[in-house]
């Protein structure tokens, strides 16, 4: 079967990195991505400067293949916005790997060729199929050697509900309700919450974004309101690690964060978990939490809690997944925001993200399950090493080299109601370990 390619669903950072790697290695591969172009969830947040610098975001494997096409390296310790990563890297990444990338087109579903996932016989000799779907509704099927689900979580926003389920009304108040983060640069987003009252809710770092942008908004238009809804019992290390970050832009994005609560501009409202979002007379919303008193005259709410893998179409595929974060069982405890919120990231490849069904790995974002920890650093490091291997090279897939930048901070438990000078023990004291603070994974960063 090694004359078949290798599939990569997703033309994203991961699997354009994926297909660099595998290119280079001189190894068949295939990437397949349903928007019109690659990096197509990377456009919809161009107006985010991520908090990574060039140097970490372009992969050794992809500047061969780009720099014989007269491509230069940017500034390495420049911060690219979205769009910068997109016109300067992503896009002529997919350009240089020409047919290797396919548009336009939706995998649907992905099997052992001939066999469902409940049948044992002869599975080891059949190679993968990958039932994909155009734009236009063309249907095929390809034979795959080996498949690598670098589809990302992008399209799986976590919901306003405090259970994990949709808030009851969530859905019929979708137009006043955003997952993202604004656009606030451009005059027609920002009237959207200019002189209204927003509500904010999430702890991760595109909720950090979002009341930076929202904070600065305020002081422009003092008639601006906000109110930042937290799960857990306090902010605790929400703001990161500031001065003592190892990636300083991060660090100025926690410290912006803190200035515009400490400033009055934002109100912190703790310890609230969304179960509904009633519409009033006046066209507002209400929401209501679990235990409590509600948050009203609400115009808009940014709902940035996170993201959740899309398993819907490797149902017939045999997974190994931890019942808890959906991320491979053997990575799982590395990552688990429940055991680690100062967040030891032990260096992890192949061996990690491999499953019961042979050929098949999820890579970048969805490999981290709902955990969201995650880095683009870190899904350079997997494809490569899972690259290594298809191409034969055991010792370079198991030469796993990974650390992460600290955040300088240490918050113990990641149980939200527990304050973080009550919580017991702490990762940060692990030795040898890697730390990073949980990240939100919107965008990647």
């Amino acid at each position: 079967m090694n004359e078949l390619p290798v599939v990569v669903v997703g033309a994203g950072p991961i699997g354009l990195a994926a297909a660099a790697e595998l290119a280079g290695r001189e190894v068949p591969v295939l990437v397949v991505e349903r928007g019109a172009h690659a990096g197509a969830a990377v456009t919809q947040w161009q107006h985010v400067r991520l908090f990574s610098r060039w140097a970490e975001l372009v992969t050794p494997a992809a500047a061969r293949l780009l720099e014989p096409r007269g491509w230069s390296h940017p500034d390495p310790d420049g911060y690219p916005t979205g769009h910068d990563w997109f016109e300067h890297y992503l896009r002529p990444l997919a350009d240089a790997l020409g047919e290797r990338v396919r548009l336009d087109s939706e995998v649907v579903g992905v099997a052992r060729r001939g066999r469902d996932r409940v049948v044992d016989a002869g599975r080891e000799v059949e190679p993968l199929t990958v039932h994909v779907r155009t734009a236009d509704g063309m249907e095929y099927r390809l034979a795959a050697r080996a498949v690598i689900d670098a589809s990302g979580t992008w399209t799986s926003p976590n919901p306003l509900g405090g259970d994990g389920l949709p808030a009851i009304g969530e859905h019929a108040a979708a137009q006043q309700i955003s997952y993202r983060v604004p656009d606030l640069a451009d005059p027609a987003v920002a009237a959207r919450y200019v002189d209204k009252h927003v509500v904010v809710a999430g702890s991760g770092h595109s909720a950090l974004t979002a009341l930076a942008g929202l904070a600065a908004l305020a002081a422009e238009h003092p008639s601006t309101r906000i109110t930042w809804l937290l799960r857990r019992g306090e902010a605790g290390s929400v703001f990161g690690g500031g001065d003592a970050d190892e990636l300083p832009a991060r660090g100025a994005l926690g410290l912006r964060a803190r200035a515009a609560v400490q400033d009055g501009n934002v109100r912190v409202v703790n310890g609230f978990r969304t179960e509904a979002v009633n519409h009033t007379e006046d066209g507002r919303m209400a929401l209501v939490p679990t235990v409590g008193d509600p948050i009203t005259e609400v115009d808009e709410v940014v709902v940035s809690t996170g993201f959740r893998p899309d398993l819907s179409w490797l149902s017939e595929i045999r997974l190994g997944l931890d019942s808890t974060l959906q991320a491979p069982v053997a990575l799982a405890p590395l990552i688990d925001p429940n055991m680690h919120s100062c967040g030891t990231v032990y260096p992890h490849g192949v061996k990690e993200l491999s499953h019961p069904e042979p050929g098949v790995f999820v890579a970048g974002m969805k490999s981290y399950g709902r955990a969201p920890t995650f880095l683009a650093m870190t899904g350079y490091e997997q494809v490569r090493s899972i690259a290594a291997f298809l191409a034969g090279d055991h010792e370079a897939a198991e030469r796993v080299e990974l650390r992460l930048p600290e955040t300088g901070v240490c918050g113990g438990s990641g149980l939200f109601d527990v304050p973080a000078e009550d919580s017991a023990g702490g990762c940060c004291a692990t030795p040898a370990a890697v730390q990073d603070l949980t990240l939100s994974p919107t965008p990647v960063r």
